[in-house]
């Protein structure tokens, strides 16, 4: 059965989408630590990032920088914190996180962000990564 992601990718299921190449997709997490928590996902579904190749991974990487100077550019914070765990979805994944400080930054914690506010993030953080 595909995973969430994937069925988010083939637009089966809705998704605050931000950007996306032939590779790779971002799109706000719908269970956020704060608002604008982005998530960088392969399209091939693997579960385990470890498992996926050293190109996927550098690429990965490399689009995870673009979104992350967009998202800064469209969120005010002091960073972007990343992070991979992996337990959640079995779909490899990066999260990127606005923080202002270390605790913003936590798995579990999640804040309420109305479905108006996340159109709103995804129309804002999209048109800055456009720009990078």
């Amino acid at each position: 059965m595909a995973s969430i992601f994937s069925r988010i990718i083939s637009r089966e299921l809705p998704g605050y989408i931000v950007a996306e190449t032939d590779e790779f997709i971002a799109f706000l997490d719908v269970r956020p630590m704060v608002e604008g928590h982005t998530l960088c996902v392969p399209k091939r579904e693997v579960d385990y990032y470890y498992d996926l190749t050293d190109a996927e991974i550098s690429g990965l990487t490399l689009f995870s920088k673009r979104v992350a100077r967009g998202l800064k550019q469209a969120i005010s914070c002091r960073r972007i914190a990343n992070g991979v765990l992996g337990l959640e979805v079995p779909h490899a994944h990066l999260h990127l996180v606005p923080v202002q400080q270390e605790g913003d930054f936590r798995f579990g914690k999640v804040t309420d962000v109305s479905e108006a506010r996340m159109a709103e993030l995804r129309d804002r953080i999209a048109a800055a990564i456009a720009e990078h």
